[in-house]
C-alpha cells in the first residue's frame, strides 16, 4: 500500500474520532472519504467514525469496484459524483451534525442559502450552502442534485440528515463543516432570544472579504 494512501488511511480515522469525540456525529452516522490517484477510500457502511481502523476503509477503484476493506457506505455514489464533478476536491465529510440537523426542522434561512453571513469567517470557510429536501439515505436522486452544485459551493445541507462538505482534504473539510455548524449553532441561539436577530454582512463588508482574502461568495 502506497505510504501517500496508508497517510490518508490515519487522517480520515483521526478526523472520524475527533468529530465523534466532540459529538458532531453520533452511533454509526456519517461518513468521510478521500480522492486517491487510483480511485477512492471510504468509511464502511454502518461504521462508527469515532471508533475506525485504517485497515478496514473501504476502497473503490476509478469504476466504482469496490476493492478492498469493509463494505462501502451507502452514500458512495454522493461521494463520487462530487468528485466526478469538481477536480480540486479531495476529501469529503458527512455528518448528522446536531444544530444543522436542528435548522432544517425549524426552519432554514433560505433554500438556496440555508443560513445567512453573519459572520466573515462562515463568509471565508464555507460560503453559500444550499439546502437538498429530503429523501432516504443513499437515494441517487440526491446524488444527481449535488452533482449539480458540486462545481459551486463546497457544502450542502440534506434535509433531516445534515451537511456534506467537501474541500482540498479531509482535514480541510472537517474545518469547514466546524465552521458551518458554528454557524448554525449561533443562528439558532439568537433566534431563541426576545432580541432582533442579527443583520448578516452587508455587501460592503463581503465585497472587503473577497477582495482582501479571495474569497468566493
Amino acid at each position: 500500500m502506497a505510504t501517500n494512501e496508508n497517510r490518508i488511511r490515519e487522517e480520515i480515522c483521526e478526523t472520524g474520532a475527533s468529530l465523534y469525540e466532540r459529538r458532531y456525529t453520533v452511533g454509526t452516522a456519517g461518513n468521510i472519504s478521500a480522492r486517491l490517484d487510483d480511485g477512492w477510500l471510504i468509511t464502511p457502511t454502518d461504521a462508527c467514525l469515532g471508533r475506525l481502523d485504517p485497515a478496514d476503509i473501504a476502497k473503490v477503484d476509478a469504476a466504482g469496484n469496490h476493492v478492498s476493506g469493509g463494505k462501502p457506505s451507502k452514500t458512495l455514489a454522493l461521494h463520487r459524483k462530487i468528485y466526478e464533478n469538481n477536480s480540486d476536491t479531495h476529501g469529503i465529510v458527512h455528518t448528522h451534525s446536531t444544530h444543522l440537523l436542528a435548522l432544517t426542522l425549524a426552519g432554514i434561512w433560505r433554500r438556496d442559502d440555508v443560513l445567512p453571513p453573519i459572520t466573515p469567517y462562515f463568509v471565508m470557510k464555507v460560503g453559500h450552502v444550499p439546502l437538498i429536501a429530503y429523501r432516504r439515505p443513499g437515494d441517487p436522486l440526491v446524488a444527481q442534485q449535488v452533482a449539480a452544485l458540486a462545481s459551486k459551493v463546497r457544502a450542502v445541507l440534506l434535509e433531516r440528515l445534515g451537511p456534506v462538505v467537501w474541500e482540498k482534504s479531509v482535514s480541510h473539510a472537517s474545518y469547514a463543516l466546524e465552521e458551518l455548524e458554528e454557524t448554525a449553532r449561533l443562528w439558532l441561539l439568537a433566534r431563541s432570544t426576545n432580541a432582533p436577530l442579527p443583520e448578516p454582512l452587508d455587501e460592503a463588508a463581503i465585497d472587503d472579504l473577497r477582495k482582501t482574502f479571495n474569497v468566493r461568495w
